[in-house]
């Protein structure tokens, strides 16, 4: 099986897997996901990988 990455937007934010509209939405139970804080985080059920675009913003804010 393949390791599933995802491009997230700041607009995605707060960010939970699965995602609405996922295929699997039901696959687990939802979980947060802090990915604004190290640019990237890891579904600790499905093991999907998040990426930010555009990285980790200094002040936090996206506006």
């Amino acid at each position: 099986m393949s390791e599933r990455i995802v491009a997230v937007k700041a607009s995605d934010l707060p960010l939970h897997c699965p995602m609405p509209g996922d295929t699997a939405w039901n696959s687990h139970p939802r979980v947060f996901l802090a990915v604004a804080e190290k640019g990237e985080a890891r579904c600790p059920y499905c093991g999907t990988l998040y990426r930010l675009e555009g990285g980790v913003a200094a002040s936090g804010h996206n506006h």
